[in-house]
């Protein structure tokens, strides 16, 4: 990468082989953003052409009316020897393999005769609950194969997570495995199926042989996928769907109540995820493509599966968990398969630090040429470690924002083009148009913060409703400033350059004496201290100040504890503010996370707040208990929550 100021760019090397490297681009879509997005769609393959690019009857709008798809045939297009998907297991004397396009069409298309003899329909719905295997890519394509609506479920979530989201779908078929593999452990996920399948109408259980461990069995209910898909023919017709028919609904979890089924469309997703991963990622059809996500987020659906299949690339998917059994397993990954693009959180970037370079010293990563950063907003400390220790200053990174609402990443600047800036996400996507507001409505200056919102036409890829429930569709997103404007719920802020950070979710405000300051402005100070790989800023109830700030650091320091706690609030002074000084340190080995990265505050919010209450009270009934801080299944690191918890209480 080429330095100026603060600024980077693209080597002109990069530059010259990138799909876009001139920023005219900015301004041809800027004009007419439909007719952009429509000549985009052009590039796809449609059974019926739309009659109108844009609809719009707020809150709800639709894209390339009339318009006939099927995304899978938009993916087989690319019918050949060439590996579509690489899949490396995580025990490390397993054999991995390799599905190339043709061997996956025929796989997808026995899998897509199969549903439709156990009576799944167009419309239909069908729950996957199914580790990091081959088998969720060919269920999911199998299911856009005829027109059926996939909701996957992330294989870590509990029976009862399984149970509300089966029960919302009226999802008829299953499709699980007997276990998986974490850490070394099997765990059994057919037992937490069956568990889950209670009181909800699934009909039928199809069941991958995976580690082969002893599960229960219902010879009304379960069959063995090898046994089904063999049966059936390697042909299957694909459906002819509607634009605007729902391709599949995902959950976002939430941290109370019933979760949001977001519900993505079959047109537009297809057209945004293809052109997304296209320009923002520069596939190339050598590239071998590695997104970190499990299949079971929105991240893994649009840029682990869909997205790099439409562009005819190779994916790459990983089983296990990236620092096991030895710190650099991923590191071996990227060198073994020669992996050209890696697209991971900020949260692994910073376990990755905080194991030390000195654990991938060893490696050239010669084979990259482009990074990417999703999840959370990266920290400047992060990026310059990520760019030095793995990119080796020759990768342009991409940092990207996006939601499960959004389907696809909506801003990042183009790695042809650039800019890079440390600590900002970049610019809008070419045809996405978005701004930044105050309470009132107005656009906020430079620098200052501000509610990132989306502006029509939006995007082809957004949101068309919250499954059976448009109260809160309208609610969530359309009501702050109006049916016509899509409220993020994200604060940001822009730069002179138009470059745009996020600072992190509205909800995440710390209000100190009547000052407001967000927890990801102060965990973005605290990384800036060098021996600080990791932390979290939390919010709680103080008499005099309203709120106050505690501090959860991860450090690889062998200093004493005080002498860290005096150099973070050092830090947090210099450069926020005496305001901002936290009421309390801890320093932990770890913080609670998702499997996707990302760290639940509310968990620990809810642990200091328990700690303070314990001390007030002998009487402990009416105390919030352990299950009250959700779900711990949902965690990569369940442990830390133990840990955690007797520091506070010591």
């Amino acid at each position: 990468m080429l330095k100026k100021g603060e600024l980077y760019y693209p080597d002109k090397d990069f530059q010259k082989k990138a799909w876009i490297n001139n920023k005219k681009i900015y301004q041809q879509a800027e004009k007419d953003p439909v007719k952009f997005w429509e000549k985009l769609a052009g590039e796809l393959f449609w059974f019926k052409k739309w009659q109108k690019g844009f609809l719009h009857n707020p809150p709800y709008f639709q894209w390339f009316v009339g318009g006939k798809i099927n995304i899978t045939e938009n993916i087989f297009r690319h019918l050949s020897d060439k590996p579509a998907l690489i899949w490396e297991p995580e025990p490390v004397n397993e054999e991995p393999k390799i599905l190339t396009y043709q061997e996956l069409f025929k796989s997808v298309n026995q899998l897509a005769n199969a549903l439709k003899i156990l009576g799944v329909k167009k419309g239909d719905g069908v729950g996957i609950y199914l580790p990091m295997i081959p088998e969720a890519v060919i269920s999911m394509l199998a299911c856009c194969r005829i027109g059926a609506v996939h909701t996957v479920v992330f294989s870590a979530f509990s029976p009862s997570a399984l149970r509300v989201r089966l029960q919302d779908t009226k999802a008829k078929v299953l499709i699980t495995a007997d276990g998986y593999f974490r850490r070394g452990q099997v765990i059994n996920l057919k037992q937490n199926a069956d568990e889950g399948i209670k009181e909800t109408n699934i009909e039928k259980v199809i069941v991958v042989k995976r580690t082969g461990n002893e599960i229960t069995w219902d010879n009304q209910k379960d069959l063995w996928w090898e046994e089904l898909l063999q049966k059936q023919s390697q042909e299957c017709q694909a459906e002819q769907m509607d634009s605007e028919d729902a391709m599949f609904i995902l959950y976002t979890s939430g941290s109370t109540g019933q979760p949001k089924g977001i519900v993505h469309a079959c047109g537009g997703y297809a057209v945004q995820a293809y052109w997304t991963g296209k320009w923002i990622f520069d596939f190339h059809q050598d590239d071998i493509f590695w997104c970190t996500s499990d299949q079971g987020w929105i991240t893994g659906h649009t840029y682990t599966i869909y997205s790099p299949l439409l562009n005819g690339i190779t994916t790459l998917m990983f089983e296990g968990a990236p620092d096991f059994p030895t710190p650099d397993r991923w590191a071996q990954i990227i060198e073994k398969r020669k992996v050209s693009i890696f697209y991971t959180a900020p949260t692994a970037i910073r376990m990755f630090e905080k194991y030390g370079a000195h654990h991938i010293e060893k490696y050239k990563f010669e084979s990259l040429r482009l990074l990417g950063s999703v999840g959370e907003p990266i920290d400047t400390a992060a990026w310059l470690w990520y760019s030095k220790n793995i990119g080796k200053e020759k990768c342009p990174i991409v940092d990207t924002w996006w939601q499960t609402e959004t389907g696809a990443i909506l801003l990042s600047s183009l790695p042809g083009i650039g800019p890079f800036k440390p600590a900002f996400t970049g610019l809008p996507f070419p045809g996405i148009k978005v701004d930044i507001l105050d309470k009132q409505g107005k656009a906020v200056s430079e620098g200052e913060e501000g509610r990132l919102v989306i502006l029509p036409p939006f995007c082809p890829s957004l949101l068309r409703g919250v499954y059976k429930n448009p109260e809160k569709y309208l609610k969530t997103y359309w009501s702050q400033y109006g049916n016509k404007v899509y409220f993020t719920s994200d604060s940001a802020l822009k730069d002179k350059n138009g470059l745009i950070r996020i600072v992190g979710r509205l909800d995440d405000v710390i209000k100190i004496a009547g000052h407001r300051v967000t927890t990801g402005e102060m965990e973005a100070a605290v990384n800036l201290h060098p021996e600080i790989t990791e932390c979290a800023v939390i919010g709680i109830p103080d008499e005099i100040k309203g709120e106050v700030p505690v501090i959860f650091i991860v450090t690889w320091s062998k200093k004493p504890l005080d002498k860290i706690k005096e150099e973070v609030v050092g830090w947090i002074k210099k450069e926020i503010g005496p305001i901002a000084l936290p009421k309390e340190i801890y320093s932990v080995n770890d913080l609670p996370k998702t499997r996707s990265g990302k760290i639940m505050r509310r968990i620990l919010r809810k642990l200091v707040t328990q700690a303070a209450a314990k001390g007030e009270k002998e009487d402990l009934s009416s105390l919030p208990s352990g299950e009250d801080l959700g779900d711990l299944s949902t965690l990569a690191n369940p442990q830390s929550v133990d840990d955690i918890k007797n520091m506070i209480n010591q």
